[in-house]
């Protein structure tokens, strides 16, 4: 059995390219998304984005449903919009700093 850091590791590896996270902050509003809108507003190929949404779907992420021939994808717990929030702070944190860092060098 797997222990928690190994499963931690596989969710952060699938969050771990920035097209995913464009697909997760489509996401966030709740209401769930057909991939036809996700491959618009992404401008990339139907291959690309399903190939995206397969990887956060196995790792738990998001989770689907079928209408016919149409998908729709949403988060599969709330809780990942927090986690996008809390990934927004520390940059802004981090932007922050070096501001104030580089602030400091130029007043030498």
């Amino acid at each position: 059995m797997s222990d928690i850091f190994e499963l931690r590791a596989a969710v952060a590896k699938a969050l771990s390219h920035p097209t995913r996270l464009r697909i997760l902050d489509m996401l966030v509003p709740g209401e769930a998304v057909c991939v036809c809108d996700l491959v618009a507003r992404l401008e990339e190929s139907q291959s690309s984005v399903s190939k995206h949404l397969a990887v956060l779907k196995e790792a738990g992420i998001v989770e689907s449903r079928k209408e016919g021939l149409m998908v729709f994808y949403s988060l599969r717990t709330t809780c990942v919009r927090g986690f996008l929030t809390c990934l927004d702070q520390v940059l802004k944190a981090d932007l922050e700093a070096k501001r104030i860092e580089l602030e400091g060098e130029s007043n030498k």
